[in-house]
């Protein structure tokens, strides 16, 4: 919503609630998601069975659609208490909605819970691949329980590195009074926030590259969707098309041939 010198959300109200609302739902989404999968890891690795069966690929649709729900419901507030300040740009003018985004939305639901919650499902279902061993399961399903439980941890190790520093930092933020006299100390703070959330965004671009790297099973299953299947399928629809060219040129060849004749 920025372009050619111009924020949309600091001159239309509309892109301004728009943009909140898409930030904070898609933000709850990430994290959830990333808990998801920490939660359903610990599930399908579970020594007990009535707790392997809740791993189904139905119960984990069902609770992703339901989670999507509830984070776009929770952010429909944004679209009645969200106004365009002249100092302060596009943000919450109720205080009380206010007080909730910074100490509640930014710290706890964006923050300390999502990195509670996978780093303890995601160190138990590392605990259960690493001590539990059922005979009854094939040396390649271990193998993938293994494997899967790796990509969770590198996965949930990245979210705490990157989100913990913007966490610490907003809370440092907070709890301490900046002097606006002191302009070195200003621009200090403004850079570590910086590069804080420069680090919290990459939260959301770093799954693929990360399970790319630390998942051959995944880098085969990537080539074989980019290569096998997408780059195939182009190739045979050019040749296609190529083989209708040379057909109807070959067929215009043989009227103007006729009509010489």
């Amino acid at each position: 919503m920025y372009g050619f010198g111009n924020d949309l959300t600091q001159i239309s109200l509309f892109c301004c609630r728009l943009r909140a609302l898409f930030v904070q739902s898609f933000t709850l989404i990430s994290f959830g998601v990333v808990c998801f999968a920490a939660i359903d890891q610990y599930l399908s690795t579970s020594y007990y069975p009535f707790l392997r069966q809740k791993s189904t690929i139905q119960l984990a649709k069902l609770l992703t659609i339901i989670a999507i729900i509830i984070c776009i419901l929770h952010g429909i507030p944004v679209l009645f208490l969200f106004e365009i300040h002249s100092t302060y740009g596009c943000y919450a003018y109720n205080i009380i909605f206010f007080n909730y985004i910074t100490y509640f939305y930014y710290l706890i639901l964006t923050g300390a819970l999502p990195i509670i919650i996978s780093t303890i499902f995601s160190v138990l279902a590392y605990q259960n691949v690493r001590h539990i061993v059922r005979r009854h399961m094939s040396m390649s399903r271990r193998k993938l329980d293994q494997q899967l439980t790796a990509m969770i941890l590198i996965r949930v190790g990245f979210l705490v590195i990157m989100t913990l520093p913007y966490v610490l930092q907003r809370i440092y933020t907070l709890s301490t009074s900046i002097n606006n006299s002191n302009i070195m100390s200003q621009a200090i703070v403004q850079l570590i926030a910086t590069i804080t959330s420069s680090f919290y965004f990459l939260n959301y671009t770093g799954s693929f590259y990360l399970f790319l790297i630390s998942s051959k099973r995944f880098r085969r299953q990537v080539k074989h969707v980019f290569i096998h299947k997408y780059w195939r399928t182009y190739c045979s629809k050019r040749i296609r098309q190529n083989q209708v060219g040379v057909l109807s040129q070959c067929s215009i060849s043989e009227n103007d041939l006729q009509s010489v004749h």
